[in-house]
Order: C-alpha cells, then sequence, then structure tokens
C-alpha cells in the first residue's frame, strides 16, 4: 500500500506567503493492482506529486510505502516513466538491459524482449539516435520491465500516434501481474477511460475528486463528463471568449 498523507510543497517562499504551495495536503492512498489515471490540468500538481512519492523533491507530510518511509532500501518497488527521459543516451537499448539486470534483481527479460518487439525498437542503436516518441517507449518499457510493484507514469506517450497508444493499452493490460501498479498522469483522457479502475483529479495542488471506473458505470456518466463536473466547467466559455476578442462581431 502506498499511502500519501497530508503532503504539502512549495516550490519557493513566494508561494508559502501567498498561500498557493504546489501540493496542499494531499491525502492519496494508492493499493495494489489498480490502474490509476492522475488528471488535472497543466500545473495542478501532478508531476510535483509523483517526484514527491519518488523522493526528487522536499516536502511536507507522509509518504509511506507498506508502513514505511521509501528509502534507498525499499525505491526498488518503484519505477517511473517520464518524457523528461532518465536513461543513458551513449548506451544501446541492449546495454540498458545488462545494467538494468545487475541493479534490479526482479528485472523481467522477456517481458523486455516482447515490448522491445512490439514497438519495433531497434536493439544495438543508442538511445541518442532515437526518435521522441521512441525514447518515450524505451522509457515505458524500463518502468514496466524493472520488477517494481508501483510503476508511475508521467505523461508516458507524448510523440506516438494514436494507433501505437491504443494497441500498447491492450498489451499493458494483458502483461501486467496482478500486483502490479499504474498511477498514470495524461491529459489523453478520453483514450484511457476505459483502461484505468480508477481516476483521482487534482486542482492547484489538491485532490478533488477520486472515484472508481464501476461507479462511474453504474451511474452511467462518462469519465470526461465527471471531470467536467467536478472542475464546473463552463460549455460557454468558448463563445464568451470569442465574444470578448471579437467584441461580438460576427
Amino acid at each position: 500500500m502506498l499511502e500519501i498523507k497530508n503532503v504539502c510543497k512549495s516550490y519557493s517562499l513566494i508561494q508559502r506567503l501567498r498561500g498557493t504551495p504546489a501540493l496542499q495536503k494531499v491525502d492519496l492512498t494508492v493499493g495494489p493492482g489498480e490502474i490509476i489515471g492522475l488528471f488535472g490540468k497543466n500545473g495542478a500538481g501532478k508531476t510535483t506529486l509523483m517526484k514527491c512519492i519518488l523522493r526528487f523533491l522536499r516536502y511536507d507530510g507522509e509518504i509511506t510505502l507498506d508502513g514505511s518511509p521509501i528509502t534507498c532500501q525499499n525505491i526498488e518497488r518503484l519505477s517511473f516513466a517520464t518524457s523528461e527521459h532518465s536513461f543513458f543516451p551513449n548506451l544501446t537499448a541492449e546495454a540498458h538491459r545488462q545494467f538494468y539486470r545487475e541493479h534490479f534483481p526482479r528485472f523481467i527479460d522477456k517481458r523486455f524482449t516482447g515490448l522491445m518487439d512490439f514497438f519495433e525498437l531497434p536493439i544495438h542503436k543508442t538511445l541518442r539516435g532515437f526518435s521522441t516518441g521512441q525514447k518515450n517507449q524505451f522509457e515505458v518499457i524500463l518502468a514496466l520491465c524493472q520488477g517494481a510493484d508501483y510503476i508511475l507514469m508521467d505523461e508516458p506517450f507524448a510523440g506516438n500516434d494514436v494507433f501505437n497508444r491504443e494497441d500498447f493499452y491492450k498489451v499493458l493490460l494483458g502483461i501486467l501481474e496482478p500486483n502490479e501498479t499504474i498511477l498514470l498522469s495524461t491529459h489523453l483522457i478520453e483514450e484511457v477511460s476505459n483502461f484505468i479502475s480508477r481516476a483521482v483529479l487534482i486542482r492547484k495542488g489538491e485532490i478533488v475528486g477520486d472515484v472508481a471506473a464501476s461507479d462511474l458505470e453504474e451511474q452511467h456518466i462518462s469519465l470526461m463528463e465527471y471531470i467536467k463536473q467536478t472542475y464546473h466547467y463552463s460549455a460557454d466559455r468558448v463563445s464568451r471568449a470569442l465574444d470578448d476578442i471579437t467584441g461580438g462581431e460576427g
């Protein structure tokens, strides 16, 4: 169980003084086997929350894994796929496999080979020579093959076409073990609506929504409808903006 209790994060003293921190008293529990979509506007705090979980950032509050603080003793149970990229650009994909084998005893070699074939990535080419989409695909492969129990993904599908993404969701559902948990931050809401088991909404650093996909289905509410309701989305936002810009002409 990954537990986040009363977590706050400010990047500057000004944020503290203005009362606009990046994260505000975030409470969240993530259980084994869940596939959670983390949704919010740009700057809502999604990436900040993930980086706090991984101890990339200092924060106030408490984050524990099965009741223990996240340290070098258990950090291997977490993996991270980000479009910022965390691999070694001068090494080949094969060299990365060897590195991960040596440092992560639970590395899933068969899964690595299968996903490399699925994405048709060159095994003996340095990562520097990969396209942006290929780099993001490889980042996801490493996160999924590390052997982690909790796999955090921050906009992992940037630069990938819709067909690759759609097929990958299906492959991912087929390879995940019952104990593996996905926390996925993405703006591709409609694409992942049938993939996730739970949706968590964050706004201005606060959790403003948390719902199981099964509950939405029982209520006959789509994920997009739920998000719009929670964020109090104004349907006439575009027309009002056009009126302001054009002065009501046309």
